[in-house]
């Protein structure tokens, strides 16, 4: 039998194991996702929500088991991990709360009708088969314990832990309904490939070079403040991370000066001391891959190459052949560099002086991703000028985006129907 294993960052060993589920296990559990979706789909929107709510409580009840586990399996710092547990809480919560609102039957008035007429929101497919990435096993099996504590009806949510053939044999089974996927932009189109081969829904968060553009008239402390966490937040492995700053000519100078001194007070180090703010990244290939890029930047036109502001002698533990990486910022980047175009997914970030909104505007639009983007102003106005200039799917004003582990939110709005 095939095995899974986990290898934690933090020192390169065996974390966890697990056994790939065989060809008549895979079959058999979505045989009884089938069969558990036409008794689910009559529950009462009440009721689902009633059986999340559950779920919630019995996750949080975990929260410490569950911190550790995370930073474990990924190396995101045990200090910030707990708040991963309650940030998820805090969005089911919300989830919760509007699903009854937003399921309800919608009434089509008309009084030149002598019929009643409504859109009823019937469910796509909310019973779950729920597989993991082979670096956080875990995750899905927590999922699993809670919602089965909770009450959830047998077979409504099932964890499989499968290999990529298998997985692509699973989305093409006639069966499944929708493909939620969260993940790299390489094998999300393998996802989508495999779905083309029918008629059936994805939702797909991929790759992202989120830009953020620091006007003139900015609230420079709290705008740093926010932009060095956005960017170096779980190492800069976040769907969402900062991975490009704009910066308005007038206070570029001001503005990475102190950038650079807020970078330099994080410790880099073992996640699970307490006093660790930078964890490694989720494995040595992925650090690699940082180092290259900001390599590359730095010699790329002889005299003209990027310019790093962070001494890595501030982080002993940043050595090569291993996930651990220091914070970088480079500056005198621009978009001949990969990392101003490549999704970067680790904690470096590229500064860039820029005249005038409209060269900030071109410059933000000036990529292959869409994720999200951020305008940091004190001008509402100029802001949603700004904004609608933007090619993003979401774009906010003066903050980043308040990311989690986003698996877990698919899944609520799943079960309960949401989508």
């Amino acid at each position: 039998m095939q095995e899974q294993v986990t290898i934690s960052p933090i020192d390169n060993t065996v974390y966890v194991t697990r056994t790939f589920a065989t060809t008549e296990q895979i079959h058999g559990a979505i045989e009884r996702s089938k069969e558990a979706f036409s008794s689910w789909k009559k529950v009462s929107v009440k009721e689902r929500a009633n059986i999340v709510s559950k779920f919630v409580d019995a996750f949080v009840a975990k929260k410490d088991d569950i911190a550790k586990e995370i930073t474990l399996q990924m190396g995101r710092p045990i200090r910030y991990t707990g708040g991963e547990v309650n940030c998820t809480a805090e969005r089911a919560r919300y989830m919760i709360s509007i699903a009854e609102g937003n399921l309800k039957d919608v009434e089509i008035i008309d009084d030149r009708l002598e019929f009643r007429r409504f859109i009823r929101k019937e469910p796509l497919g909310n019973t779950v088969i729920l597989k993991q990435s082979p670096q956080t096993p875990l995750c899905a099996e927590r999922f699993e314990e809670a919602f089965k504590e909770a009450g959830l009806p047998e077979h409504v949510l099932q964890v499989l832990h499968m290999s990529n053939s298998d997985t692509e044999n699973v989305i093409k089974h006639p069966d499944i309904a929708y493909v939620n996927f969260t993940g790299s932009v390489k094998t999300g189109r393998e996802v989508q490939k495999a779905a083309s081969s029918k008629f059936m829904g994805t939702g797909l968060e991929l790759g992202g070079k989120d830009p953020a553009y620091v006007r003139h008239d900015a609230d420079l402390d709290y705008t740093i403040e926010q932009l060095v966490d956005g960017s170096f937040f779980n190492s800069g492995q976040c769907c969402c991370a900062i991975e490009r700053i704009y910066v308005h000519e007038q206070v570029y100078d001001q503005f990475v000066e102190k950038f650079v001194e807020l970078t330099k007070q994080y410790k880099l180090g073992n996640p699970l001391d307490p006093e660790t703010t930078l964890g490694p990244m989720v494995r040595t290939s992925s650090a690699e891959f940082v180092r290259q890029q900001i390599e590359e930047a730095m010699i790329l036109l002889v005299n003209q190459g990027a310019k790093p502001l962070i001494d890595t002698a501030l982080f002993p533990e940043d050595k090569k052949n291993t996930p651990y990486v220091a914070p970088q910022v480079l500056i005198n980047v621009n978009h001949s560099m990969r990392v101003m175009k490549e999704e970067s997914f680790g904690p470096v970030i590229g500064i860039m002086k820029v005249s005038s909104d409209k060269e900030a505007i071109k410059l933000m639009n000036d990529s292959e991703f869409g994720l999200t983007a951020s305008i940091w102003t004190k001008d509402e106005n100029a802001a949603l000028e700004i904004g609608n200039e933007i090619d993003t799917g979401t774009w906010f004003m003066n903050r980043c985006d308040c990311k989690i582990l986003s698996f877990y939110i698919e899944m609520i709005i799943e079960l309960l129907a949401l989508v």
